[in-house]
């Protein structure tokens, strides 16, 4: 039986044997920038530092990773600040970035001219996720299945909005109406018009193409969609954003004083892709997206209607810019290590070498580096988030 996409994905995803449920984890189908480089989590320390200081160092600095997959994002972390506060991080160490945290030295002195616990003292790692605990994970790490209330620190979800259930809705000679699949095999219909706080959120947040500005006089124009699995011309097709929306906005509502943090492929209102950007991923390849639960099932987030939801919840501005613009601003700018240091130190310099080709990865425009950061502070302020 047809059903709509939002609870296709639902259940495949994270229903009985779902996903991101069962196996052994994303990592084993998909790359993402946490599996690709310690780089990435050394910037996420630089980063932490910088909310710690701006919170005025607090007893308790929360780190909350919301669709933790297996805790790799946390493990790295979690093993950086205790390196990093005893003093034990070096460049090499720290993927080449230019970290120069706060954070270094095992204790420092506070303004009042006491000792202040080291940031590894004060720091607690909490890991969101609906897949069983791994049994590798230290326990210094939480794992728990709901974003934790009063949050004082810094709360990051990395692709994690992809993969939040929504609708698929088409353009039709009535107007947008949802898209129905079928679990099983993944063939589409066209299915009731949609709601109209849906229809609200596809007025403001996806409009149409100008190819499509004829569509309600022309219904050889709004008409051409057909079912997926016949080869007919796709019409113009949109992913509704509000559950994401929804999402963003609740965690940001669970911080009290910090920082959240998306990271995730989007795009933007005055460049929505016209077919939208439905499609799974399985065993490392790119495969249909058909909701059975064998394969990931994701879409690119309208990361400005994400951005104005959480903004109306942290009654702060929010800034929006590329990974590889927000790497820089932390330290990382992928550079090859002087060829002279080749002369001097050769294992250093091939270490560097390599930390210069991870870094590359993360920030490449056309790959990991496209992805957009979402920085949305609450009751703090902190550096830009573009490199000046």
């Amino acid at each position: 039986m047809s059903i709509r996409w939002r609870d296709a994905m639902d259940q495949a995803l994270y229903g009985p044997g779902g996903f991101f449920v069962a196996g052994t984890g994303p990592a084993d189908h998909f790359r993402t920038s946490v599996h690709a480089s310690p780089a990435f989590a050394t910037a996420l320390l630089r980063l932490l530092s910088q909310v710690d200081a701006a919170l005025g160092h607090p007893a308790r600095l929360s780190v909350v990773d919301v669709g933790a997959g297996r805790g790799e994002l946390l493990l790295t972390l979690q093993r950086l600040v205790v390196a990093d506060s005893a003093g034990l991080v070096g460049p090499a160490d720290t993927a080449g970035l230019a970290v120069g945290v706060s954070a270094r030295a095992s204790r420092s002195e506070s303004s009042s001219g006491s000792v202040r616990p080291s940031l590894a003292e004060r720091v607690r790692f909490t890991a969101v996720e609906l897949a069983p605990r791994p049994e590798h994970l230290p326990e210094e790490i939480e794992w728990v299945s709901e974003i934790p209330a009063r949050i004082t620190g810094l709360l990051i979800a990395t692709e994690w909005l992809d993969n939040v259930p929504l609708d698929v809705a088409v353009h039709t000679v009535d107007g947008w109406r949802y898209v129905l699949v079928d679990p099983d095999g993944g063939a589409e219909t066209v299915g009731e018009v949609v709601d109209a706080a849906d229809l609200d959120w596809l007025t403001k947040w996806w409009p149409m193409p100008s190819a499509a500005a004829g569509a309600d006089s022309d219904p050889d124009v709004a008409s051409t969609w057909t079912d997926a699995t016949s080869g007919g011309e796709s019409g113009f097709r949109a992913e509704v954003g509000r559950p994401r929306d929804e999402a963003w906005a609740d965690a940001v509502s669970r911080i009290e004083r910090g920082l959240a943090v998306a990271v995730d492929y989007g795009h933007l209102r005055d460049s929505r892709p016209v077919d939208g950007t439905l499609t799974g991923y399985r065993g490392g390849r790119q495969v249909p997206p058909v909701p059975n639960g064998s394969s990931d099932v994701t879409a690119h987030v309208a990361m400005d209607s994400v951005a104005s939801a959480g903004a109306a919840v942290a009654l702060c501005a929010y800034s929006l810019v590329s990974q590889s613009e927000a790497l820089r601003a932390l330290g990382a700018d992928g550079g090859r290590p002087p060829l002279s240091l080749a002369g001097t130190d050769p294992a250093g310099y091939v270490r560097a070498l390599a930390v210069a080709s991870a870094v590359a990865e993360l920030t490449d425009p056309a790959g990991l580096g496209g992805h957009l950061w979402l920085r949305q502070p609450v009751g703090i302020e902190l550096p830009p988030g573009v490199a000046r």
